[in-house]
């Protein structure tokens, strides 16, 4: 265990109290949750207070929680060839076909989060901030391209993908899909295989776009495993959980 990560905890607690959702201090990383209203006070303070100094966000990425920790099959090892096995059934959650309905497993308000990665060079910390937005069909949380200028690409990286609002965003459009395209492709209820192709029509001299003739098939798992990286002996394990709520 980190005596600075823990004083870290502390100090976070100590400064945002009750505005603080959650705080964890897990795998040597601490992590803190608050509500969409209080982004911006929080994030202010975590950039200049000078018991953090976050002055650098180096990460934004945006999380569908709706199918979290749920896969076709349950698997922790690889043969040698590696994973061999294939599951056709294409109504299984995360592997839809277009109009599919996704059953969420998550709470109202539960779906969709921002996640920011802030770094102070001054104290040589980290922090992970998650907000979650409250509405599930119109997913929403304030911009803080105003606090952190870098956060400008992510935002409308997370849009583009997950297609997360960031209210008052200087120019939020997408980036890395095409003009024209329909949907968010990172959300779970997106198809894997898209919803349409393209190719080059030789007898109409030009490029067409037509429904998507791939047959899905589900050829590696969804799984979560345990990283021999964050492996604890029950010692360190049993002291992580402390501080955390």
């Amino acid at each position: 265990m980190s005596t600075r990560r823990q004083q870290l905890v502390e100090t976070l607690r100590a400064e945002f109290g009750d505005k603080l959702m959650s705080l964890t201090l897990a795998y040597n990383e601490v992590t803190l949750e608050v509500a969409g209203e209080d982004l911006l006070e929080v994030a202010t303070a975590l950039r200049d207070n000078d018991s953090f100094q976050f002055q650098q966000l180096v990460d934004l990425c945006g999380v569908d929680y709706s199918q979290y920790g749920r896969t076709e099959w349950q698997t922790e090892d690889a043969s040698r060839a590696g994973f061999s096995r294939g599951v056709d059934d294409v109504a299984t959650m995360g592997r839809l076909q277009f109009g599919d309905e996704l059953e969420s497993l998550t709470t109202p308000g539960r779906r969709f989060a921002a996640v920011y990665h802030l770094i102070s060079y001054a104290l040589n910390q980290r922090v992970r901030v998650r907000v979650f937005a409250p509405d599930d069909d119109f997913p929403m949380v304030p911009t803080v391209t105003g606090i952190w200028a870098s956060s400008d690409w992510y935002e409308r990286e997370a849009f583009d993908l997950f297609g997360i609002l960031f209210s008052g965003h200087p120019d939020l459009r997408r980036i890395l899909t095409d003009y024209g395209f329909v949907g968010h492709p990172f959300r779970k209820d997106f198809p894997l295989v898209g919803n349409v192709e393209m190719r080059y029509d030789p007898e109409r001299a030009r490029v067409v776009y037509e429904p998507v003739s791939i047959e899905p098939r589900v050829l590696v798992p969804r799984v979560k495993r345990e990283d021999h990286r964050y492996m604890m002996d029950d010692d360190v394990a049993a002291k992580t959980t402390e501080g955390q709520d």
